[in-house]
Formats: structure tokens, C-alpha cells, sequence
């Protein structure tokens, strides 16, 4: 994304975006060079690649545990960039018809996710919308076509809600999904925190003062009031490397303490 006629409208690639950095933590090629200057002085801070890979582990760990429980239509917020391992590509392993609506208001996510859902059926979809304005997601008609909210539902949150402020308050956010949802929905959250390192933290969000979206860490406490009105699955909001790792190494990856994860289900 170096050519300046591939940039789409209303982008200034000098400004380092939160979602291409997280792109480049990955091994991605979707960021400009304001994004890896951003996301290299992040990485001489810690290991942030390890970290990122242990945010998207957790994220097939997550769905695939809520796709067992019978959940075949999710709500994938804040999504990102296109990786390994989508929300869809998971769930469709256990429920091939599963739906899945992706919502981003970043315009470099929106146009990489449709070209990748290009090529699939319609039960997929991009949603350009703000996650800080539920109500403008939960009654877009795309969601309204997608979503049955009179069936449980999965509802992601991953890596989203550190970037909206108090002021902005993500648990009042959250808890306009969990009011829409029906018996048996989940919610999945992943949360940076810097309980373990705070001066790190502190040097951390002084680089995302530069950057499109603020960084904001919580503790465990702060992470665990979104999960108000749900039963949260077993071991609860824990670092994410503890949330049932399936293998060795996703238990070993470096820097499992800079997030905390869980999953809920509403009674």
C-alpha cells in the first residue's frame, strides 16, 4: 500500500492507523509507512507480534467454543483487517451455513473485507459502521437481513473496546448488544491491560497519541464489568494464554499478561 493511487478516499497515510498497525504486528502488507514507524517504536517496547497472535489465537479458540454450544450467527465489531483465521472461516468449520457480519468504520478495512468476501454467499457481509453508535449497526438493514435476533447470537469484541474512553463508555456499549440479544447469545472480549507493566503502558499510549484511535488499558475489574448480565464461561477473564489453549505454544507465546479475555453467555 505504497502507491498513493491505491489509498481510498479519505485516508491520509501519514496518520498511523490503529487497524494497519495491528496489521503490521502480524506480518501483514495492508499499512503505509506512518503505520510501521508507529508499530516498530510499539514493538522496540515488547514483544508485540507474540502479542497480537496470542489476541488472534484466542479469537478461533472463542468462536469455535461458542459455534459448539449451537451459535451460527455472529457479530464480528471493530473487525479489522483480514487475516488468518476470520470469524466466518471458523465458524464454518462447525456450521456451514453459519452468518457472520463484520463492522469496521475504517474505509481501508471496508474495502479489504468486501474484496475478501467477494467470493462468498451472501450469509457473509461488511458493515461500514462506528461500534461507539450500536444503535446505527443494530438496526442497519444489513444486520436486520443477517442477524436473528430472536436466536442467540455471537458478539465479538475483540481488541476493540481499549480504543474507546471512558467518556465514550464501552460498557455502556456492550450492554446495548446484550439487551438486543436472546437467551444463549455469547460475548467474546479481548482487552489490552497494563496491570503487569504499567510504565510500559504509559510509554505505550504516548505512541497512540499519534494515532487515529487512543489506547486505553484497563484492569481485570474494568474488563470484567462488560460481562454485567452474562454467566462467563470457564476460567472467566484471565490472560488470554490461560483462556482453554488448545496447543503448547498458545501457552507459551510471550506477553499473554497485556491482555485480558473472556467469553459470556446471557442466561
Amino acid at each position: 500500500m505504497t502507491n498513493p493511487s491505491r489509498v481510498p478516499v479519505g485516508i491520509n497515510p501519514s496518520v498511523p492507523n490503529a487497524a494497519r498497525m495491528y496489521d503490521y504486528y502480524l506480518g501483514g502488507k495492508d499499512n503505509f509507512a506512518a503505520d510501521r514507524e508507529a508499530a516498530e517504536k510499539i514493538m522496540a517496547l515488547g514483544p508485540s507480534r507474540d502479542i497480537c497472535l496470542a489476541n488472534r489465537r484466542f479469537l478461533g479458540r472463542a468462536v469455535r467454543h461458542v459455534a459448539g454450544l449451537g451459535i451460527d450467527q455472529f457479530i464480528d465489531l471493530g473487525t479489522g483487517l483480514p487475516n488468518q483465521n476470520n470469524v466466518h472461516e471458523v465458524a464454518r468449520t462447525v456450521h456451514p451455513d453459519a452468518h457472520v457480519l463484520y463492522v469496521d468504520y475504517d474505509p481501508v478495512v471496508i474495502v479489504h473485507g468486501r474484496a475478501l468476501l467477494a467470493g462468498t454467499d451472501a450469509n457473509i457481509t461488511m458493515l461500514g459502521a462506528d461500534v461507539r453508535k450500536p444503535g446505527s449497526i443494530l438496526d442497519a438493514p444489513e444486520t436486520k437481513r443477517l442477524i436473528d435476533f430472536t436466536r442467540p447470537v455471537g458478539v465479538i469484541f475483540l481488541g476493540v473496546l481499549h480504543c474507546l474512553t471512558d467518556r465514550e463508555d464501552p460498557w455502556d456499549v456492550v450492554a446495548t448488544f446484550r439487551e438486543r440479544l436472546a437467551p444463549g447469545s455469547a460475548l467474546i472480549v479481548s482487552h489490552l491491560t497494563d496491570d503487569a507493566h504499567p510504565e510500559v503502558g504509559e510509554a505505550a499510549r504516548e505512541v497512540y497519541d499519534d494515532v487515529d484511535a487512543p489506547l486505553i488499558h484497563r484492569g481485570r475489574e474494568q474488563v470484567a464489568r462488560m460481562f454485567d448480565g452474562f454467566d462467563l464461561v470457564e476460567p472467566g477473564v484471565t490472560h488470554v494464554a490461560d483462556w482453554r489453549p488448545e496447543v503448547a505454544w498458545e501457552k507459551e507465546l510471550a506477553g499473554s499478561e497485556w491482555w485480558y479475555v473472556g467469553v459470556g453467555l446471557k442466561p
